[in-house]
């Protein structure tokens, strides 16, 4: 049964994210990891005697214990990863503002250039007869 639900698991995430790939409401860099751990259930899923064999092999005493393990791991890769990418958005939000600033300002000065310089041709001349 649990062969059936892990089996059944991984295609319900596979089919999720090419779905969302395709909605585009996932990016492809992130869209990877997530092929790569669906498929990885769903090997697991298909043969499950790899997950005992690899168990042995790393020394360790039941195979629940290695995915644990695995899971923190992945989880802590990929919290790592999101602070990454929030720290370059972060500075690419206040890049973004600091130009914007910037734009504004000298939009500002122009505006003001351009309200003086229309004061100016309104003036009347030295004979009086206005511009």
């Amino acid at each position: 049964m649990i062969v059936v639900f892990s089996i059944a698991l991984a295609l319900l995430i596979l089919v999720i994210v090419v779905w969302m790939l395709l909605a585009r409401k996932l990016r492809e860099k992130y869209a990877a990891m997530w092929l790569i751990i669906g498929l990885a259930v769903l090997v697991l899923g298909v043969f499950p005697q790899l997950l005992l064999r690899l168990t042995e092999t790393l020394g360790v005493q039941v195979p629940a214990n290695l995915l644990f393990s695995l899971a923190i791991v992945l989880l802590l890769g990929v919290t790592l990863h999101l602070s990454w990418e929030l720290s370059q958005a972060e500075d690419e939000i206040r890049r973004v503002a600091e130009e914007a600033a910037i734009a504004r300002t000298e939009i500002a000065a122009l505006h003001d250039r351009v309200a003086d310089l229309e004061r100016t041709a309104h003036r009347p001349g030295p004979g009086g007869t206005g511009a």
